[in-house]
């Protein structure tokens, strides 16, 4: 649900809380080299990787964002002068974690709404009546003038009854 524009602000906001200018600049090394390495192991040969290895593509495309939101957070505590990062003085990172939040509601509200919706389609109630032979044939035949279709009105065999299903 979430790209990795998206995940990394919310991990550099909740792991840079309290750091300081030294610390968050290693942070920004460090990204910068893993971004590097996963961008150099992207242009090597092609590995097979096992079940459980992560995509190289998302992976480059996960610490590019990481350092990207790193490099950020740096350019805000020299700009402002702050000793230590504050996600709740970083105005920028709080909107945006408002927005998340508020979408991430969003999609919650949406999922219930589904999730009831699939609750409600597993209590219908579905009928069954056996019919005499030739009531089937005339049901069948008033079927097929109406163009109802085969759920509707269908046999259960060709000898002496059938059955027919209703809507709920």
């Amino acid at each position: 649900m979430w790209s990795a524009d998206n995940v990394a602000p919310a991990a550099v906001r909740r792991q840079g809380e309290g750091l300081s200018v030294a610390q968050v600049s290693d942070k920004v090394a460090e990204a910068e080299r893993r971004e590097r390495e996963t961008r150099q192991q992207l242009d090597s040969p092609a590995v097979d990787h096992g079940p459980y290895d992560s995509d190289p593509h998302e992976l480059a495309e996960q610490w590019g964002a990481w350092h990207a939101e790193w490099r950020r957070n740096a350019a805000l505590m020299d700009d402002q002068g702050w000793p230590v990062y504050s996600p709740e003085r970083d105005v920028k990172g709080s909107t945006w974690a408002r927005e998340r939040d508020a979408q991430r509601e969003g999609a919650l509200v949406r999922r219930a709404a589904w999730q009831k919706e699939r609750q409600g389609a597993r209590d219908e109630l579905k009928a069954q009546v056996w019919l005499p032979a030739d009531v089937s044939r005339w049901l069948r035949a008033i079927a097929a003038r109406t163009a109802l279709s085969r759920s509707r009105s269908s046999p259960n065999s060709p000898t002496s009854s059938a059955w027919t299903t209703t809507a709920p």
